[in-house]
């Protein structure tokens, strides 16, 4: 079965005065649809600069990318902005909820972006997600109200409002405690059964550990791969 995303050769420098550093050094990877795989590494490994890559937040200096079967790696910035909004999702250590949205309204804001929105399908879509992430009993609050655990719920509910075909959590349980780490790990995990691809990463092996695959990172390279 060909392959969600394959990359081949992905570099990424950035001149910062007089010195060039390499966030990727040549990375060939390969991500199946329905996999749950955790980017492992120490800061400054290259983790976070490949997910903003593969996630349309940024392009990179050299190398491949097919997502779905289609050449990606140089797009313009209006279908970045189209992938983006259509076929990717993201969820944060600091949640990033609008404080001044309600629940219902934080989960539907990604679907405002696209062609044809309307405004009674995208909150019947919100309510949807927030059913799926067990938070459909908050729709009306604010995101002060509630809990870690519960804001990050939330936002796994904004990340798949649109039916992505991958999900990326950067460093998702961050901000948790060991409960509420349990219960985003499983969440995440249980996404794989509907087909969505997540891509989880973190620094944290224990974190890494619950995933399907471990993906580990240094020096903008991949240093090992293994499937649990």
């Amino acid at each position: 079965m060909p392959a969600l995303i394959a990359i081949r050769g992905l570099r990424k420098a950035y001149v910062m005065g007089d010195e060039t550093v390499h966030a990727l050094a040549g990375v060939d990877l390969d991500f199946q649809k329905g996999e749950f795989v955790a980017i492992l590494g120490p800061s400054g490994s290259g983790k976070s600069t490949l997910m903003h890559i593969l996630g349309f937040m940024d392009t990179p200096t050299e190398g491949s990318i097919v997502f779905d079967g289609q050449e990606v790696a140089k797009l313009d910035p209006d279908l970045r902005a189209w992938y983006r909004s259509n076929r990717v999702g993201f969820v944060f250590q600091s949640f990033n909820l609008l404080p001044r949205l309600t629940v219902l309204e934080n989960v539907a804001l990604p679907l405002l972006y696209r062609e044809n929105s309307d405004p009674v399908a995208n909150a019947a879509a919100a309510k949807v997600a927030l059913e799926r992430v067990g938070m459909s009993h908050r729709l009306d609050h604010r995101p002060s109200q509630l809990s870690g655990g519960e804001r990050q719920r939330v936002a796994i509910a904004r990340a798949i409002v649109g039916s992505p075909s991958i999900i990326f959590a950067d460093e998702p349980t961050g901000n948790l405690d060991v409960k509420n780490v349990d219960r985003i790990l499983d969440l995440l995990g249980s996404l794989i059964k509907e087909g969505i691809t997540v891509v989880l990463v973190t620094h944290d092996l224990s974190v890494a550990e619950r995933s399907h695959r471990v993906i580990s990172m240094r020096a903008g390279l991949v240093q090992e791969d293994r499937t649990r």
